[in-house]
């Protein structure tokens, strides 16, 4: 049974995460087969370095007593970037995870992603789709993707900060966003130094640089629709450890 029943564009607070895996193949993949590799044809023809990969897709996203729980299926990055082209749809949702980086002058650490990748110029917290490496026993380990993402793109060590104990959780047409508030040791602009120090010695960087969001008036090019929203509830609501 495919249920998707979260509130769209709220930010809702969760204690608790639990996605777990169904070994069977996603539905929406054998269904837009031909779809899907067609448009992979057009994508990897404007994006060479794109890699197919595999990643997990959601058939089931719900609340169930401040808990977000999901259903997901291992597929492949192609598909995922025909769901993006179509979204959105009902048989399938794409939900990550985003480690929300608070410097110790409380203004927000994003990063512009570098040309080669799918979301060329865009401004997000670093991070990426849950992939197979992330999975534990069945269920996604969605704290050990942050930190390896955070990690890759950053040189940011994130079990180095504290963090909130709990989520929040913003559920949009472009996809269902878990934010996670960690309190860096460290201003904006030591983070910013720290970051460009590791993109200078990457050979492929997957980011160009950090951008500093400082209050709820930053609007940096490429800022996208479930950033602005994170960044209006931040501002909002100081993060207070």
């Amino acid at each position: 049974m495919i249920r998707f029943d979260l509130p769209q564009n709220q930010m809702i607070g969760v204690d608790d995460v639990v996605l777990r895996l169904d070994p069977s193949p996603l539905p929406f993949e054998e269904n837009y087969r031909a779809e899907v590799e067609a448009n992979w044809k057009k994508e990897k023809a404007a994006q060479p370095a794109l890699f197919n990969g595999r990643i997990l897709m959601f058939a089931d996203l719900q609340l169930q007593d401040r808990v977000l729980e999901g259903r997901c299926h291992l597929t492949d990055y192609a598909t995922f970037m025909y769901w993006r082209s179509i979204r959105p749809h009902s048989d399938v949702a794409h939900c990550f995870a985003h480690p929300a980086l608070v410097s110790s002058d409380g203004a927000l650490v994003a990063a512009r992603m570098s040309q080669h990748t799918a979301n060329p110029g865009k401004v997000y917290f670093a991070a990426g789709s849950f992939e197979q490496d992330d999975l534990r026993d069945g269920r996604i380990d969605h704290v050990a993707n942050m930190e390896r993402e955070v990690m890759e793109e950053t040189g940011l060590d994130l079990t180095r900060f504290r963090h909130e104990p709990n989520y929040r959780v913003l559920a949009m047409v472009t996809g269902t966003v878990i934010f996670r508030r960690y309190q860096l040791d460290m201003t904006a602009d030591e983070a910013a130094r720290g970051i460009e120090a590791h993109v200078a010695q990457d050979p492929n960087p997957e980011i160009e640089g950090p951008v500093i969001l400082r209050d709820a008036s930053a609007e940096p090019d490429g800022l996208l629709p479930h950033m602005q929203a994170f960044r209006d509830w931040h501002f909002a609501n100081p993060m207070r450890l």
